[in-house]
């Protein structure tokens, strides 16, 4: 610790802050890491050692990948204050594992900016024009700070020291010379305090653990995969340690040049769902914090199965969810190499051609049985063999089987197929073949073939590591490092390919990309970002826990977490209830300004939308009562309400129908010069001119496709399908600003929750799909 020590003083931290950060384990290989990134070894100035001890501490765990992007602009001076570090870090947290726009980001980060001191003062004056009768009254109680923090607002990349120079003297210019009534404490009234109690932990900043600032930490390097991975008991032989040998590791060292290589295998039989999405996030992005590459490698050795839609279709969503393929590959490319390694695997004794059924096998595996052709000579095994390639024996009539262990405690151990004769075309590789391998035989000679270093794959395949190895160790192949991770269960849905496959082919929802279904298409269509998805995935972790179900609700919030920073505002009314302003003319329309984003600045027309204001608008049903309450709200009779971005109303008068029950039209009084201040706030929609409807859309509100939390494990799990999972409200009304909308555009209807633009969408209709619901936060509406 001495050393790191000495570094960290090197680079100009005090020695106190120094000290502090070798007390904390983490705090400390987090900084080393970065000094090491940025290349400042030999030390820096103060002023950039600063920064680099905030990255550090603060940088966003989900945008690890591009920390040494951000290194190389605080070393070279791009970046050099405090407030261009943290308008970095709120751009990478958005971007998360996604490809950097560098013109964006030099544009959010001020980088080339440069601000003048006549730029500094030119913003001081404003902020004093505006603050003037407040400073005049505080004088030198002035807080200084709130001040220059107004500055930093006009003029973010200004320098902090000569901001402060400057206020101070305009607070010198404008108060004169402190007098002795300046210098006088006020007297403050003494309030009874209970004694508290300090919590050191809640003042202590959090920091985060290695796995969360680098998961990938638990992966070995490639050079060291000679150590054993994992042993292979048998039954009648000794323990085979599975490892590679030195000659077979330094071949693959000088093919691969050390670079770390993964595979992401889809099997195009389907489409891909949110487990792919984590698979992705281990597979691609090990190789991508290693400096690797990761195949796109389609497990392609079952032709009934595949379509070209499906191929289509993940290459389209690996790239929407921010990954690039360092080359795609199919296991039909192999499909020669893999025949030849069988031959060879039946000239060494290790495989057999068998003539049992499908019910046969299982029975005999279930039972321990060796099969009655296991012992046949190599040469007639080989003679069958080349017979099932040439199509001379029938379908179902004979199989490729390895030769491993019947008797073993692994049932994967069980003298698995390793090819089957299937006369069917395959959309890859044509009509060449007639007998395709099995998972179980292609997926490992491909790993190997393909110098794969780390083959990543979940827990279920676990019991198959020992047939593996088995297989690569028998052809003396070289032997990837495997590793298991647990799988992504997700609460209120299913993710099985079978019952995904029967969902949609029985018509229970509306094609793969149904909003409802956990499908990377549905979410996609359903408004959920690639960057939400791999924020959520990246929380979760890369861990071994299986059996674990993650709920709903915390993809949700990493939904919100974005679209509450991109999604821009707009009002919509579900169900209208017709109002009529009595005291505003009917030909009178006034417009309106509507924040876009919650924080928007006011000399900023962009950030800003017309909402027209008429005699009629229309509220939500809901928010309106015949009778009133204490914890209620929304709008009564007498009682009034405040308009979002407009004016207070108060319900006048009510229409009922023939029934005397159903409301069909309020009247209202507008108060033009806000003098009330009612508490309840509702949003609306007006007619844009006399007689004319508001901008009509349709709204589909997604919910849990299922009832219960785990419908897998249902027998009748169909029966749980939620009723309500899809609700079609057809005439919404909408502001007027919407109607330029285009697919895949993402909003927050206010106090309805999170819509994007459907590709249903036609010129004369939009269709909006619910994302997300927002917190529930309007409970006191009495929705």
């Amino acid at each position: 610790m001495v050393e790191a020590l000495d570094l960290f003083l090197k680079i100009g931290l005090d020695k106190r802050t120094a000290e502090n950060t070798i007390a904390n384990n983490k705090v400390t290989s987090n900084l080393l890491a970065v000094i090491n990134e940025a290349a400042v070894t030999d030390g820096c100035e103060r002023s950039t050692g600063n920064l680099l001890y905030t990255v550090a501490t603060k940088f966003p765990a989900n945008a690890l990948v591009h920390r040494p992007t951000l290194l190389t602009y605080i070393v070279s001076s791009k970046i050099k204050t405090p407030a261009q570090v943290e308008a970095a870090f709120a751009f990478l947290s958005v971007t998360g594992s996604e490809n950097i726009d560098i013109s964006k980001f030099e544009e959010a980060c001020g980088v080339g900016v440069e601000v003048s001191e006549e730029d500094i003062e030119h913003a001081v004056n404003k902020v004093f024009e505006e603050k003037e009768s407040a400073i005049k009254e505080q004088r030198y109680r002035t807080n200084v700070g709130e001040l220059i923090a107004h500055v930093r607002k006009k003029q973010p990349w200004a320098d902090p020291k000569t901001v402060k120079q400057v206020v101070d003297r305009k607070l010198l210019a404008l108060l004169g010379p402190k007098t002795a009534a300046d210098d006088e404490k006020p007297v403050k009234k003494k309030k009874e305090k209970p004694v508290k109690v300090e919590d050191k932990s809640a003042t202590e900043e959090p920091v985060p653990s290695e796995e969360e600032l680098n998961p990938y930490l638990i992966f070995p390097a490639p050079e060291e995969n000679y150590k054993v991975h994992t042993e292979v008991f048998f039954s009648d032989r000794p323990v085979l340690r599975a490892c590679n040998s030195k000659a077979i590791l330094e071949k693959h060292l000088k093919a691969t040049g050390g670079k770390v290589l993964t595979r992401f295998p889809p099997e195009p039989n389907g489409y891909l769902h949110i487990g792919h999405a984590k698979a992705m996030f281990v597979d691609f992005g090990l190789a991508k914090e290693r400096g690797g590459g990761c195949y796109l490698r389609y497990d392609d050795t079952n032709p009934e199965a595949e379509k070209k839609e499906y191929i289509d279709h993940i290459e389209e969503i690996v790239s929407w969810m921010g990954w690039k393929p360092f080359k795609i590959t199919y296991t039909s490319d192999y499909f020669q190499e893999l025949y030849d390694l069988a031959v060879e695997l039946i000239r060494r004794g290790h495989a057999y051609v068998d003539h049992q059924t499908g019910d046969e096998i299982k029975e005999y595996r279930e039972k321990r049985m060796n099969s009655p052709w296991r012992d046949r000579p190599i040469a007639e095994s080989l003679k069958l063999f080349n017979d099932m390639k040439n199509g001379m024996i029938e379908e179902g009539k004979a199989t490729l089987r390895m030769k491993q262990d019947m008797q073993s405690d692994n049932f994967n151990m069980f003298d698995l197929i390793a090819y089957r004769i299937k006369f069917t075309p395959h959309p890859h590789a044509g009509d060449k073949w007639c007998i395709y391998p099995s998972y179980d035989y292609a997926h490992c000679i491909v790993d190997s073939l393909e110098n794969i270093t780390h083959s990543l794959c979940t827990l279920e395949f676990e019991t198959r590591r020992a047939s593996y190895y088995w297989l690569l160790d028998a052809l003396g192949l070289y032997q990837p490092y495997v590793w298991e991770y647990s799988r992504l269960n997700i609460t209120n849905t299913v993710m099985s390919k079978r019952k995904l496959n029967r969902l949609v082919t029985e018509n229970y929802v509306d094609g793969w990309d149904d909003p409802r279904l956990m499908t990377l298409a549905g979410l996609r269509r359903r408004g959920v970002t690639s960057t939400a998805i791999n924020a959520f995935v990246r929380g979760i972790g890369i861990t071994r826990s299986d059996g674990s179900m993650i709920r709903l609700e915390r993809l949700e919030y990493h939904v919100r977490e974005e679209l509450n920073k991109t999604a821009s505002r707009a009002m919509v009314v579900l169900h209208p209830l017709k109002v009529v302003i009595s005291n505003l003319e009917p030909s009178s329309v006034i417009d309106l300004d509507a924040k876009k984003w919650p924080d928007a600045p006011v000399d900023d027309a962009s950030s800003y939308y017309k909402v027209p204001f008429s005699n009629v608008i229309y509220i939500e049903q809901t928010d309106f009562r015949m009778k009133d309450s204490k914890d209620y709200y929304g709008l009564a009779p007498g009682k009034a309400v405040l308009l979002r971005y407009a004016f207070p109303i108060k319900c006048t008068e009510v229409v009922l129908s023939d029934d005397k029950k159903t409301v069909v039209e309020i009247h209202a009084e507008y108060d033009p010069d806000k003098k009330t201040k009612p508490k309840g706030v509702l949003h609306w929609v007006a007619e844009p001119s006399p007689g004319v409807d508001p901008l009509k859309v349709e709204v589909r509100l997604f919910d849990k496709l299922f009832c219960s939390e785990n419908p897998g494990e249902l027998d009748n799990w169909l029966d749980d399908l939620n009723p309500e999972s899809k609700v079609v409200i057809p005439s919404a009304y909408a502001v007027p600003s919407l109607r330029h909308a285009e697919v895949d555009d993402s909003f927050q209807f206010e106090r309805l929750g999170y819509f994007v633009a459907d590709k249903d969408s036609t010129p004369e209709k939009l269709i909006f799909n619910r994302t997300v619901t927002l917190r529930d936060s309007y409970g006191k509406t009495g929705k």
